[in-house]
């Protein structure tokens, strides 16, 4: 078990978040252009997160009750329209990201919060598992002073149950930006689940996830 173990950790090193590019066969076409973003449809609200690959966390999101779609990008940088090669450079500022469009009244913002922390390791500074890099750090970004104090009970609130060894370090930080990731990063998640990093990383953490959102995921999952 402990040989399995360390061959599966090695995998997952080696087909990282950071190697992603190389991870499509020579058949495959990437779309290199960005992805449009949605409008906001009436009584819709947005939600813009970053907790590590955005492969993972935007199909974490799209299982909850409420949220119409996901899209993946980056936010929290000063480059405009940054492409994935340049975040991946960890100089641009920016942070593999989600932005959220999501029905209110069907799921509250404290619930996306809830399953925010829930979907990923907010501890660990500049690293989610085998990806490092400030592209992979925890944020929370805020449009509102109100959610900016929702976040900050939430982390208050994960701080005092105890349930990681560590204290939370997501950065709370207002919104300013976000722009959608390249077209072959959308919905990444399902339409490749033979990738290696999908099938070793992404796969135990949505699981994972399903069973602490149990109450909220939709129908059929």
């Amino acid at each position: 078990m402990r040989h399995l173990a360390l061959t599966l950790l090695s995998l997952a090193l080696l087909t990282g978040c950071g190697q992603k590019s190389n991870t499509t066969t020579q058949s495959d076409v990437k779309d290199t252009t960005p992805a449009p973003l949605p409008e906001l449809k009436p009584g819709e609200a947005v939600a813009t997160f970053a907790g590590g690959c955005f492969w993972c966390i935007e199909e974490e999101f799209e299982q909850l009750k409420g949220v119409r779609e996901v899209i993946s990008g980056y936010a929290g940088g000063d480059l405009e329209n940054p492409t994935y090669e340049q975040v991946g450079t960890d100089q641009t500022g920016h942070a593999e990201a989600v932005q959220i469009y999501y029905d209110p009244k069907v799921i509250p913002y404290d619930t996306l919060l809830t399953a925010f922390f829930a979907g990923h390791d907010p501890t660990t500074p500049d690293r989610q598992g085998p990806d490092i890099g400030k592209q992979y750090r925890s944020m929370a970004f805020y449009r509102t002073p109100d959610e900016k104090a929702r976040i900050e009970a939430t982390i208050g609130r994960v701080n005092a149950s105890g349930h990681f060894d560590n204290p939370v370090v997501t950065q709370v930080v207002p919104f300013k930006a976000f722009y959608a990731a390249e077209v072959y990063h959308q919905g990444y998640y399902r339409a490749h689940p033979e990738n290696p990093y999908v099938e070793n990383v992404s796969k135990p953490k949505v699981e994972k996830f399903q069973k602490a959102m149990k109450a909220w995921l939709k129908e059929g999952l």
